[in-house]
């Protein structure tokens, strides 16, 4: 009897994985797809170099000498802020990578492999079954079926939601109205322009916003996030789409007009999902179905590796005998992050982040405690905006209104 199978080998799983088998226990990682394999995602936040670190896998991925992320640059028109991750309100990590992700995620597994995991590629679950003492799964490899038994079982499937789905749990998709198209080009000429490895947010209207995130390799990952109702433009398919919409932007028509994407543009809509439970009798899910929600600050890998090394540590403690809670150690500590990126994702759609990013005197101490949760590090709850979140957003935006108001009236 092995000691835990892991669902899935994205960077949850492959951060679990190790976790564990540093400690000594036997894993086993079942992943449907075939590594290397295309998935979105590919902006980093410095929380999870911490994680990286623990279970021994910076190293590896130094050595891929991927684009070192520093911070990150939001423009309007005229208007920027520089978002520097040496500028955290809260002490730790100051810079992280920008990725592509098919390299990036096989590094990692690989890493967790070599560690001791046993990871089967092009596997699924067939069946499970939660006994007393045991879990009892039937897994599928190579048009094989096969039993195996384990004491724990991490799920981190993201998306997929394998036992999300065979348990009958209710998976919570957010009606945002929101649609996001995305791809890569090939780039020779980066040094023609300003600041080119600079990833970029570009803000075209208040709920639509453009990312330009460089890679290494000489790849860029270009991608429209809005409302609908900006897609909704006649075209043949979602390439001429995509095309048109880049014509929207101010800063980098001329950078990228007339690239071959290397890959059809893919999309998704109303991608804000969450799980309605996260463990149960010998489980736990982590990953994306602890909740992902918007592509626009890059929580997605920090939430999913925080998730995995929170999980894996109950697990172990479960394995020792002992009684964690599961409520207080794990609910709520994914619930404290999800709800202050919720925080931030709302109000910048919304426009009021975006009115307290771009004032033209945003105060440094302001600027700090917002560039800490946008490294993710969202438990320092000696930081107002992590705290009070949704209402300090609100509370300064208004004041700066109120601000800019007087400012004009008084011209």
């Amino acid at each position: 009897m092995k000691d835990v199978l892991v669902i899935g080998a994205g960077p949850a799983g492959s951060v679990a994985a190790a976790y564990l088998v540093n400690q000594g226990y036997s894993v086993t990682v079942v992943e449907k797809s075939k590594f290397p394999r295309f998935t979105i995602g590919e902006s980093l936040l410095p929380l999870s170099m911490e994680h990286f670190e623990e279970v021994g896998m910076l190293d590896a991925i130094k050595a891929a000498n991927f684009e070192v992320k520093s911070g990150a640059l939001f423009i309007r028109k005229d208007d920027e802020i520089d978002i520097s991750f040496d500028e955290n309100f809260t002490p730790g990590w100051t810079w992280t990578w920008q990725v592509p992700r098919d390299e990036f995620d096989h590094i990692l597994i690989k890493e967790a492999e070599k560690k001791g995991a046993e990871v089967k590629f092009e596997a699924t679950i067939a069946k499970i079954d939660f006994q007393a003492d045991k879990v009892v799964a039937e897994i599928e490899e190579n048009g094989t079926k096969a039993i195996h038994e384990f004491k724990y079982v991490l799920d981190s499937s993201g998306n997929a939601g394998v036992l999300s789905k065979m348990l009958n749990f209710d998976i919570k998709y957010a009606e945002t109205g929101r649609r996001s198209l995305f791809t890569q080009v090939k780039e020779t000429n980066r040094e023609r322009f300003k600041r080119p490895m600079r990833i970029t947010f570009e803000v075209l209207e208040q709920d639509l916003w453009y990312w330009v995130i460089p890679f290494s390799n000489g790849n860029t990952s270009l991608g429209f996030v809005g409302n609908k109702k900006w897609f909704d433009i006649p075209a043949a398919d979602q390439n001429e789409l995509f095309r048109k919409m880049m014509e929207k932007s101010d800063h980098f028509i001329e950078r990228f007009e007339g690239k071959e994407f290397l890959y059809d543009v893919r999309g998704a809509n109303d991608y804000t999902n969450s799980s309605s439970q996260l463990y149960g009798h010998r489980f736990v899910l982590a990953g994306n179905t602890t909740g992902f929600i918007d592509p626009v600050f890059s929580s997605g890998v920090a939430i999913a590796t925080e998730s995995a090394i929170k999980s894996a540590k109950l697990i172990e403690k479960e394995l020792k005998g002992e009684k964690p809670d599961w409520d207080k150690e794990y609910v709520q500590h994914m619930k404290q992050a999800t709800e202050v990126f919720h925080a931030v994702v709302d109000t910048w759609y919304n426009g009021e982040l975006q009115r307290i990013f771009f004032h033209s005197d945003i105060k440094m101490e302001i600027k700090k405690q917002l560039t800490s949760i946008l490294a993710g590090y969202v438990w320092d709850v000696t930081n107002p905006f992590v705290k009070r979140n949704r209402k300090l957003i609100k509370t300064v935006a208004h004041v700066i209104g109120m601000e800019e108001a007087a400012a004009e009236a008084a011209k």
